[in-house]
């Protein structure tokens, strides 16, 4: 399409946000507010369905930026702690409307999942038990494949560039099934495409540490184990803040690493928690639309009550806004780099490698009986054939989910 062809323009067009009258500027920052609102109140399905869905709003129906910058600012929040789908969130935002943007972007689209596992937060203190939402995910997750597939093919049209790119992806794909660390890979197959692309024609390295690749490998050591116990009820909001900055500063990877982290901050370090709430908090993340980092909302409610919700929040959420508010600039610097272009390319391309990776699993866990693949398909043909927008989807899978748990 057109606008993935014009990657001069959209910059342009959002430096000019400097140069518009206030009146335009509160215009393109309501904007950003609208549209990321509604991302976030429909984003089921985990990081890759995000990603997917900002794609297809960002790029295809608002045409904000070309594909290949989207598919660069991924790779860069690839590089840096945090959740990924709401830094690119965040990336865009700050691309389109500066500090502004960014702080707008990112907040809205936290701001309905926080308020959604807050409200759950409570049920569970007064009851102690889930709010049953099977049926809602259970027609949403064979949408969420669709989305998850048309996206992939319209990124790995700007990804794949060449042999070495499209080895990086297959090589991703096939790793993060055998279980390699997912950051490992980036890391590996970021560098083997670097390297592939300049050895035949040798360039100089100017550029190649302009962004702190060691940062990359920072990993949080084993934290002993405190024998004493912390009762329920007793933590402070700002201890609350606290534990969370630390694991928003340094947490890379999956929903999954967020449990192992919470599991030795909050159940076996502090013994604020039992492991049995910790896995209640973190299936309340996963049911609910919105990053899966909203967990710390509901864990700061069960610790501290209304100012805990708030503080985990703030906590995990506020290095992200910081990451990529420092990192941003040195976008258009590492794709000035022979090497380190070759470096985001690699890394681009193993970044849909996994999440054609996280497809595989998703399929798994969604295409349950015959109803499911029956709406898997029809949403396959609603998204190439009629280019429906993703929230009509989602709506109408929830929806097929309620009908059919309403009939069973």
């Amino acid at each position: 399409m057109a606008q993935e062809e014009t990657t001069g323009i959209e910059a342009e067009e959002i430096i000019a946000y400097k140069l518009l009258n206030p009146q335009e500027q509160r215009e393109r920052l309501k904007e950003l507010a609208l549209v990321f609102l509604r991302l976030g109140t429909i984003a089921f399905g985990g990081p890759a369905a995000h990603i997917a869905m900002i794609d297809q709003e960002v790029v295809t129906n608002r045409c904000w930026m070309s594909r290949a910058r989207l598919l660069d600012l991924l790779g860069i929040t690839n590089l840096i702690p945090g959740p990924n789908s709401t830094e690119l969130a965040i990336h865009v935002g700050y691309e389109r409307a500066g500090w502004r943007g960014l702080l707008i972007a990112g907040s809205c689209f936290i701001l309905p999942a926080m308020a959604i596992v807050w409200g759950l937060a409570m049920v569970y203190d007064r009851y102690q038990t889930l709010p049953q939402m099977g049926w809602l995910l259970y027609g949403i997750k064979p949408v969420i494949l669709a989305i998850i597939i048309q996206a992939l093919g319209n990124l790995g049209k700007k990804a794949a560039k060449d042999l070495p790119t499209i080895l990086a992806g297959i090589m991703a794909t096939i790793g993060y099934l055998a279980g390699i660390n997912e950051i490992l890979l980036l890391i590996i197959l970021g560098l083997a495409v670097m390297v592939i692309k300049n050895l035949s024609t040798p360039k100089p390295a100017t550029g190649l540490f302009l962004f702190p690749i060691s940062s990359l490998l920072a990993q949080v050591g084993q934290a002993p184990v405190n024998s004493g116990l912390n009762p329920v009820g007793t933590v402070s909001w700002g201890t609350v803040f606290l534990a969370f900055l630390k694991i928003g500063f340094v947490l890379y990877g999956s929903g999954y690493v967020l449990l192992a982290f919470l599991q030795r901050e909050f159940v076996e370090r502090n013994q604020w928690l039992t492991s049995q709430q910790l896995l209640d908090a973190v299936a309340i993340g996963q049911i609910t639309p919105g990053p899966v980092f909203t967990t710390a909302t509901f864990i700061g409610y069960l610790l501290a009550g209304n100012a805990g919700a708030i503080a985990g929040t703030v906590g995990i959420f506020l290095p992200s806004f910081l990451l990529v508010l420092l990192v941003n600039p040195w976008v258009d610097k590492l794709r000035q780099s022979p090497w380190t272009s070759g470096l985001l390319d690699g890394i681009n391309a193993a970044s849909l490698g996994l999440m054609a990776g996280v497809l595989f699993t998703l399929a798994q866990a969604a295409l349950v009986d015959w109803q499911t693949i029956v709406i898997a398909a029809l949403s396959l043909i609603a998204v190439f054939r009629f280019s429906i927008n993703s929230a009509w989807l989602v709506l109408a899978g929830g929806a097929i989910g309620l009908l059919l748990y309403l009939s069973s």
